[in-house]
């Protein structure tokens, strides 16, 4: 990258700042050889809407050519007509729902993304991001490529149609070798399926049968939703290739210790699904109980921040003794609570998304339980909200540890500057949130839920550098960033576009 390198510009920052609750970029789902696949692509998709709600599309192939529909807005406003198998024919396709941040919610930069290639076309959905697409951009353009996103998956889709290597499969591992960071690809071509996941696998990838065919998903409820058999784990570092010859497994990386994101345990992933063998809903449980043992306080109540709080909350009311209460109640029908220019009408936008049961907290003390803190705007809205309720002490507990560094791999974290933790200590931060007391998990309480033993320091069992600053990978971009003298966090945050 050069100095008089611009590939920032004209991109817009558009987190909505009247919710700071981290947020994934996206599901991948995918079948192969299944008739009317595009059917069945829209209902897993519709399992993994909560990776992503400002865009989904659909990519099929009919054994002649490909059909593609990419649309802004939910699963179910644009993939349950009854005209969809017309509309997308074929017996193999590919889905993507998708979480914007930079760039804004263009149709461009949704997926899946489609490019004829001179062995045939092939399309991707892609779950992560890339620690180096600035600089892989950037030699891209230098070289003649025209981008027509701003996302970092596009950047894949030109390594593999400059590779000189004959086969599909092998152009995919040859673009795949010069890419970092963390990435799910679901890819589909003339002939075959292709899954796989980073070397480090921090997001995830499952491998389904349903009825004799492959399908791959982002979480397992999302087989569970076609009616389809969780087989395994799509590893780390494996890519996985469907074709009808049947299903072939290829280690295209050096070996590495897997490290997942531990995110998905503490927010992301449906309670209902499993991640890397583990149970989240169990999960979760577990770190409410190692919370209640590391900061339990008298209390008469104990209530969750709907609705990823309350299995956390449950295994913390069930390690206490103290009675679970529904405290709060979320309204399921208000979607995602749209930009406000003012105060008063950002406090009306979470009013309209929460409410407190007055029965439960009036003349209580009351125990909050949140699944993570972030910047605390959230917070500090739910926390005035109980007390006007009439609760007479409101205590506040984060299932997961402090969130003190920005994320690069997928999770839409703000900036250093903006994270609660990383700029004041606990006692400030329980001023700032007008709590009666704070606390939150330690990192070592995460790994006990986790049931992964003490944290090896040398070589972490997951990826947690947002509560430990020790990030899994080199960050190029950020690297090149700062000899430039940019400021990283704010400039790259567009880079979480996947």
């Amino acid at each position: 990258m050069t100095p008089d390198s611009q590939p920032l510009a004209g991109l817009a920052f558009a987190r909505d700042p009247a919710d700071d609750s981290p947020r994934l970029e996206c599901g991948v789902f995918g079948v192969f050889d299944i008739p009317e696949a595009a059917r069945l692509v829209a209902l897993g998709l519709h399992a993994l809407q909560h990776r992503g709600q400002e865009a989904c599309g659909i990519a099929a192939f009919d054994g002649q050519g490909f059909h593609t529909e990419r649309h802004l807005g939910h699963v179910a406003d644009n993939f349950s007509g009854a005209d969809l198998a017309r509309r997308l024919p074929g017996c193999s396709a590919i889905g993507h729902t998708r979480y914007s941040t930079a760039g804004g919610s263009f149709l461009r930069n949704g997926q899946p993304m489609f490019a004829d290639l001179e062995a045939g076309g092939i399309a991707i959905a892609h779950n992560g991001n890339l620690t180096n697409f600035l600089y892989l951009r950037d030699q891209l353009v230098s070289e003649g490529a025209i981008f027509q996103s701003t996302s970092d998956s596009e950047v894949i889709l030109h390594l593999i149609a400059r590779s000189r290597k004959r086969k599909v499969v092998d152009r995919f591992i040859d673009a795949l070798s010069q890419v970092e960071g963390g990435y799910a690809l679901v890819a589909l071509t003339n002939k075959k399926l292709i899954g796989v996941r980073d070397p480090l696998g921090i997001r995830p990838l499952v491998l389904g049968e349903l009825d004799g065919k492959c399908v791959f998903a982002s979480e397992t409820r999302a087989l569970d939703m076609i009616g389809a058999r969780f087989v395994r784990d799509v590893e780390h570092g494996e890519m996985v290739v469907v074709s009808e010859d049947g299903v072939e497994s290829i280690r295209p990386f050096p070996a590495a210790r897997a490290r997942p994101c531990v995110f998905e345990y503490v927010y992301f992933a449906m309670p209902d699904s499993v991640v890397n063998g583990r149970s989240v809903y169990e999960v979760r449980k577990r770190l409410g109980r190692r919370l209640a043992r590391e900061s339990h306080v008298p209390v008469d109540v104990v209530a969750p921040v709907p609705d990823s709080g309350v299995p956390a909350a449950i295994g913390y009311a069930q390690e206490s003794g103290v009675p679970f209460e529904m405290g709060i109640i979320r309204n399921h029908y208000v979607g995602r609570t749209f930009i406000q220019p003012s105060q008063g009408a950002r406090e009306l936008g979470v009013r309209m998304k929460l409410s407190p049961n007055k029965a439960v907290l009036a003349g209580k003390r009351v125990m909050l339980i949140d699944d993570s803190i972030v910047r605390g705007t959230n917070s500090v809205r739910v926390v005035r909200m109980v007390r006007e309720a009439g609760a007479a002490e409101v205590h506040l507990r984060s299932a997961s540890p402090q969130i003190k560094w920005p994320d690069y791999y997928g999770i839409d974290m703000p900036d250093r500057a903006d994270l609660l933790a990383a700029n004041r200590s606990l006692e400030e931060m329980r001023q700032l949130l007008e709590v009666d007391s704070l606390g939150f998990l330690s990192v070592d309480g995460l790994y006990w839920a986790m049931d992964a033993g003490p944290r090896d320091p040398l070589c972490p069992q997951f990826t947690d550098h947002y509560f430990t600053g020790d990030y899994p990978t080199r960050l190029l971009d950020r690297e090149l960033a700062q000899g430039l003298g940019e400021s990283v966090d704010r400039q790259l945050s567009f880079l979480i576009d996947a």
